[in-house]
């Protein structure tokens, strides 16, 4: 039997000792089943802030450091048919460690819940949550409040 989430993590060597990348995995699984998602594929990457701002550049056309970036594979995968025993790919979240920390210190919790802030920011927008408008944004953070709370870190 397959299981129903197919989640990588990457960890930057220099923070491996930081993160705990099963915790990482179950917290995003945790998330997509509380989203109501039964399967798919998805990414984390916890790295540097030059690498983050490198991305945002890139891909965004924003040169500007920043915490969280949500790359989702695309409004067309639905269009594709998988391979049996294949979910469909949702995408990738991409945190910066170094911003994370910055943000625990800034807000006095821990860097875990930080982390935790920033996944599920990530994961929302890769299941189509944005916070451009202000209605958008109220049941984005009341969403992420919610997530947060059934993770344990508020």
């Amino acid at each position: 039997m397959a299981k129903p989430y197919d989640i990588s993590v990457q960890v930057a060597a220099r923070f491996r000792s930081v993160v705990d990348d099963e915790w990482l995995r179950d917290a995003v699984a945790r998330v997509l089943a509380a989203q109501g998602v039964s399967s798919g594929e998805v990414g984390v990457v916890i790295t540097g802030d030059a690498t983050v701002r490198d991305l945002n550049r890139r891909y965004r056309g924003e040169d500007a450091p920043t915490d969280v970036l949500s790359f989702a594979f695309g409004e067309d995968a639905g269009e594709f048919v998988l391979p049996p025993g294949k979910s469909s790919r949702l995408g990738d979240v991409v945190i910066s460690l170094p911003a994370a920390r910055r943000q625990a210190k800034q807000a006095r919790h821990s860097l875990e819940r930080e982390l935790a802030l920033l996944l599920v920011h990530g994961l929302l927008h890769l299941l189509g949550y944005d916070h451009a408008a202000e209605v958008e944004e109220r049941l984005m953070r009341s969403r992420e409040d919610a997530l947060l709370t059934s993770l344990g870190v508020l």
